[in-house]
C-alpha cells in the first residue's frame, strides 16, 4: 500500500495530542510542539509513499513547532520539509527573520538548522501538504537552497502554481497509483520543486538539461490536465502557451513513444472513463460526459472509446466495479 491513514480520532481526547507527537516523530521528525488544543486535539494525516520521497497531507487546529538544537544534535535526518498551505494562516521564523504565511503559499525548511513555526487551521479539512525527502535527492547544491529557507513562495501562480497543483494532484489521486509509478512521480516532484526554487533565484543555471526538460514536461502535463475540457486544446496551443515551438514538444512527447494529439486524446478518454465508472455520474449522459471533456461528436467518441477500452461506453458504464478495474488500461494503439 502507498497511501496511509491516521486519525486522532482512534483514542480519547486527552490522549489525541501525546499521539500525534509521537506519529509525527516516526513519520517526519521530532519536534517540539504545543497547541491551543492539547485538551482535545482533532488531527488527521494522509501520507502517500513514494520510497525517498513522502507526500503527506495533514489536517489540524492550532499548533506550534519548534526545532532545537538539542533536537539536531540527537537526531537529524538531513531531509528538506516542503509545506503548502491550503488553509489557514501561520508563520515561521529562522535565523531571527519572521515571515507570514497565508493560503496558497509554499515554504522550504531545513531539518538541520533550527526554526520556529505556527499555524491557526482547521482539523475538518486538509491544513496543509507537505513533502519530506533527503537533501541529496534535489539536483541543485545545498547552498543555492539555504537562500530561499523559509521564504513564502506562491503557489497561486507561475512555477510555483504548477508545483502547488502538481501536490493537490497527487493527494487527490494517491488511490490511483501503484508502485511501478512510484519512480516517475517522485523523479518530477524533486524536478518541478528544483525549477521553482532556481526560478526563484534566477539560478536555473544550476539546473542539468535533464531536469530543466522534466520540469518543462510537468508544466505541460498540468497545462493539458488544467484545459482537456476546452475542445479547442490543440498541440500547437499547448507548444505556444510555453514558448516552444510544435516540433520541440513532439520530440519531448516522443520520448513516451507517442505524439501531442495522441496524448490528448488519451488523457480525455480516461477522464471520460473515469466518470463513466463513478456511480454518482449514472443519470448523466454519455454525451454530456463526453463533451464536457472536449469530444463534440458522440459517434466519434464512442468509436475512439471502443478502440482504447475495447467496449463501447455504454457497456462500460453497466460493468460491475472490479469490470471496471481490469480495463483501466487501454489496448495498444
Amino acid at each position: 500500500m502507498l497511501v496511509a491513514e491516521f486519525s486522532t480520532d482512534v483514542v480519547e481526547a486527552p490522549e489525541r495530542f501525546a499521539l500525534w507527537e509521537e506519529t509525527t516523530a516516526q513519520s517526519h521528525m521530532r519536534n517540539l510542539m504545543r497547541s491551543n488544543d492539547q485538551d482535545d486535539f482533532r488531527a488527521k494525516m494522509r501520507n502517500l509513499d513514494l520510497g525517498e520521497v513522502q507526500v503527506s497531507a495533514l489536517a489540524f487546529p492550532h499548533l506550534e513547532i519548534v526545532r532545537t538544537a538539542k533536537l539536531v544534535r540527537k537526531s537529524d535526518p538531513e531531509v528538506y520539509l516542503i509545506n503548502y498551505v491550503l488553509g489557514g494562516e501561520g508563520g515561521v521564523s529562522l535565523d531571527q527573520g519572521d515571515a507570514v504565511l497565508h493560503t496558497g503559499d509554499l515554504v522550504v525548511l531545513d531539518s538541520s538548522r533550527l526554526y520556529t513555526a505556527h499555524r491557526h487551521a482547521h482539523p475538518d479539512s486538509w491544513s496543509q501538504l507537505t513533502v519530506q525527502f533527503p537533501r541529496r535527492l534535489l539536483p541543485l547544491p545545498e547552498k543555492t537552497v539555504q537562500d530561499l529557507l523559509a521564504v513564502p513562495i506562491s503557489g497561486r501562480h507561475g512555477m510555483g502554481g504548477v508545483f502547488a497543483r502538481w501536490l493537490t494532484d497527487l493527494n487527490e489521486r494517491a488511490d490511483e497509483f501503484t508502485p511501478a509509478d512510484v519512480p516517475t512521480l517522485s523523479s518530477v516532484t524533486l524536478d518541478l520543486l528544483a525549477s521553482v526554487i532556481a526560478r526563484c533565484l534566477e539560478a536555473e543555471e544550476a539546473l542539468s538539461p535533464e531536469v530543466r526538460r522534466s520540469a518543462l514536461r510537468a508544466r505541460i502535463n498540468a497545462f493539458v490536465e488544467q484545459h482537456l475540457a476546452d475542445p479547442a486544446l490543440t498541440p500547437q496551443t499547448i507548444a505556444d502557451a510555453h514558448h516552444i515551438s510544435l516540433r520541440h514538444l513532439q520530440q519531448l512527447l516522443a520520448e513516451d513513444d507517442t505524439s501531442p494529439a495522441a496524448w490528448i486524446r488519451r488523457r480525455r478518454l480516461e477522464r471520460c472513463r473515469l466518470d463513466l465508472a463513478n456511480p454518482r455520474l449514472n443519470a448523466r449522459p454519455i454525451q454530456a460526459i463526453a463533451e464536457r471533456w472536449g469530444f463534440t461528436n458522440p459517434t466519434h467518441f464512442s468509436r475512439l472509446f471502443r478502440t482504447a477500452y475495447g467496449i463501447p461506453p455504454r457497456d462500460y458504464r453497466n460493468l460491475p466495479p472490479q469490470a471496471c478495474a481490469n480495463r483501466q488500461q487501454p489496448c495498444a494503439e
